[in-house]
């Protein structure tokens, strides 16, 4: 573990000394703000409780977007200026590289959620909202940038080209946010199953203020297929 942390805090300062996760977090915080003056808060009469809804809607969009621009470079990044042969030369495992430099852009990512903290109390400034809805709105955000982050780190490790890396993640990513609306167009069994594979399908309790098990688990059950993928995907490069 301890390895791990010292990876993750190399990566993280990594973030914090060149401009690019600032940049990445500005851009995206502009578009949040305009989002959130755009759509949540269009409308006469909305209640405080759907306003707050509608943010987390489009901080989710949002935040998958930023968590694949701060993934890929993780990897890709590595075998682009080959220091990659490095860490294979150094007794750390596969596991533990994937997973520091994970952690790593979770902490930043975490970073960009708390900016972000600003306009959910706007609303509850000049409304009433219960501090459970907003705390797991959060949860929902946190998991959802989670699980996208691990399929970014799976697509960083497939390529050296970082913006083909963000390419394959989003397809994924994308794709994986489709299922919801193919879900509402096909018939049972299909539905059922478009609908157990979506992000949005998961994360729609959250942003109405809800908590289940089971949408927590698929998040960190897609969290752990992600980065258990870039790990073989190590694995299969080191003994090439």
């Amino acid at each position: 573990m301890r390895t791990v942390l010292l990876i993750a805090r190399r990566e993280l300062a990594a973030y914090l000394r060149t401009m690019s996760g600032y940049v990445i977090i500005a851009g995206v915080l502009f578009m949040e703000g305009l989002a959130f003056n755009a759509f949540a808060l269009y409308g006469a009469g909305k209640k405080s409780s759907d306003i707050l809804a509608d943010f987390f809607y489009w901080s989710s969009g949002l935040t998958m977007f930023c968590a694949i621009l701060l993934s890929m470079r993780l990897l890709a990044e590595e075998r682009q200026t080959r220091t990659i042969e490095l860490l294979y030369s150094s007794p750390i495992r596969d596991e533990e590289i994937v997973l520091g430099k994970f952690l790593s852009a979770l902490g930043f990512l975490a970073f960009f959620l708390v900016s972000t903290s600003y306009m959910p109390a706007l609303v509850m400034a000049y409304g009433k909202v219960s501090l459970g809805h907003v705390a797991s709105g959060y949860l929902g955000l946190f998991l959802v940038g989670s699980a996208t982050l691990a399929i970014g780190t799976f697509g960083s490790s497939l390529t050296k080209s970082q913006v083909l890396a963000a390419i394959v993640s989003g397809v994924i990513a994308v794709s994986l946010t489709i299922c919801w609306l193919l879900s509402r167009v096909t018939e049972r069994p299909f539905s059922e199953i478009f609908m157990e594979a979506s992000f949005y399908g998961h994360f729609k309790p959250f942003e109405q203020g809800l908590v289940h098990l089971k949408h927590v688990v698929y998040f960190v059950a897609v969290t752990y297929v992600g980065l258990f993928s870039a790990t073989r995907v190590l694995e299969a490069r080191r003994w090439r």
